[in-house]
């Protein structure tokens, strides 16, 4: 291990504050995924987190940590809401990119006797690729009530039904979001990316239930052995990516306006209650808002894919969504007293256990599910919050199997192969708009989700309830 890395436990490890460190970096991670493979730049960009103004407790890692932009992905970077500071570095470009998973009530043999028919309706309904638009673009007018309202905004259009926003996080829809604020090149990047997937690691991806863990909890939520489910992975698109980068530009000022040093540009930051502040976390949750409707426009279009292939009896039924680049006001107990925190989750889910008040009803009892996708190649994973997330990390977890392969490595690893063949001798048909892109997300770019998931089990943020197989995948 790292000799600045000190364990508390064998899934839990931490870098002692030093001279210009406020608080310590906590690390939920074990010897042997760190012996796969630990990203040491990443390491460093917990320690200049652990540096800001207003810090709480400690910076946290999960075990899927890889470097980003600022803070790592991977990273929870908690503040004081009224003393510390906000930085969009610690959120990411892609606001709200998030996971939705979805159950049907179709058998395997339904889909594999349409599969290719399958994947060839996908990649017409649903834009993939860099710079993936709609045919038609939405009106100002109609894109500020998306930017205000989230995926509540679809409910008046028919893209949606009341069930879509009490399963998923926030009912859809982050409070304070000010569309006035959203520059026209940030709103003309997004408006015709509504229902689209992008590129990169964004995916549409059929799978099955190959393995309950949890009968009870699986049972509750609709995911019994062999039922087929569909998991959608993407964010806020053009629109949060310019969000981002022109908070970026006013946090440098403000950073020097309120006479922060800065361990790293890359983490600006402001007061969040200041002008700066304020400012950026109401166009943050307009970037938020779009993503959760984006993920619902796209789910508007699998129901009708589905359904035309399949009848009825398809019935498409969200079981969750939940974003994993958001900063949010929370209330957590420090020391006893319960406090407003800014929470900074860049690559890390909220993990809310049964019983918190911001459960939907249906998971009150059960506790939040909490969605892991793999590598295109390998499992996903269901699990539910642990009691123990929120004392462990602000109610925080992984996000999914994080990527140990840069792309141009991940290139360099596929040069000569047919990834599209080494996907189907797997028994998975694979779908992309672009070679490079299924070169640069092969298997052996991400670290092994079961990995990664036994981590963050035994650290007591999680616990598992089943293992999805993939069946299909579209690939930006």
């Amino acid at each position: 291990m790292h000799p600045s890395l000190h364990p508390l436990s064998e899934y839990k490890w931490e870098v002692p504050p030093s001279r210009r460190m406020t608080v310590p970096g906590t690390l939920f991670l074990t010897e042997r995924l760190y012996r796969a493979g630990f990203d040491e730049k990443a390491l460093e960009q917990i320690v200049n987190a652990a540096s800001l103004p207003g810090r709480v407790e400690a910076v946290l890692a999960m075990p899927d940590i890889h470097c980003g932009y600022g803070l790592p992905i991977g990273g929870v970077l908690v503040t004081d809401s009224a003393e510390g500071v906000v930085s969009p570095g610690a959120v990411g470009y892609d606001i709200n990119c998030g996971v939705r998973l979805l159950r049907t009530n179709l058998e395997t043999q339904n889909l594999l006797e349409k599969r290719e028919a399958l994947l060839a309706a996908l990649l017409s309904a649903v834009p993939t690729g860099v710079g993936a638009v709609q045919s038609e673009a939405l009106s100002r007018r109609e894109g500020n009530r998306v930017l205000r309202e989230g995926a509540a905004a679809l409910l008046r259009r028919g893209m949606a039904e009341r069930e879509d926003l009490e399963r998923t996080e926030s009912s859809g829809s982050l409070p304070g979001a000010e569309d006035s604020l959203i520059s026209d090149r940030a709103w003309e990047r997004g408006s015709r990316q509504l229902g689209t997937l992008g590129a990169g690691n964004h995916f549409l991806e059929v799978q099955r239930v190959v393995e309950v863990y949890d009968p009870e909890r699986a049972r509750l939520w609709g995911l019994t052995q062999e039922t087929l489910t569909i998991m959608v992975h993407t964010g806020s698109r053009g629109l949060g990516h310019q969000i981002c980068t022109e908070a970026l530009e006013k946090m440098e000022r403000a950073a020097r306006k309120y006479r922060f040093t800065l361990p790293d540009r890359e983490l600006a930051c402001a007061p969040a209650d200041s002008p700066e502040g304020r400012e950026y976390l109401a166009a943050m949750a307009c970037g938020a808002n779009f993503a959760w409707a984006n993920r619902q426009a796209i789910t508007h279009r699998l129901r009708e894919v589905f359904s035309s292939l399949f009848g009825p009896r398809a019935a498409l039924e969200l079981v969750y969504d939940h974003g994993h680049n958001v900063v949010r006001e929370e209330a957590h107990r420090i020391a006893a007293q319960k406090k407003l925190l800014l929470v900074h989750r860049k690559g890390a889910t909220r993990a809310f256990p049964a019983g918190h008040s911001e459960l939907p009803p249906r998971y009150s009892s059960t506790g939040q599910p909490v969605l892991i996708p793999g590598d295109m190649g390998r499992f996903s994973f269901v699990l539910a919050a642990a009691p123990t997330a929120l004392q462990e990390s602000f109610g925080s977890t992984c996000h999914g199997a994080g990527r140990l392969l840069s792309r141009n490595q991940a290139v360099k690893r596929a040069k000569g192969r047919s990834i599209e063949r080494e996907m189907e001798e797997k028994g998975i048909l694979l779908g992309c708009a672009n070679r490079r892109t299924l070169e640069e997300e092969s298997s052996e770019a991400y670290k092994d989700a079961g990995l990664v998931v036994e981590a963050v089990v035994g650290a007591g943020l999680s616990t598992l309830v089943c293992r999805l197989q993939p069946l299909l995948v579209v690939k930006g």
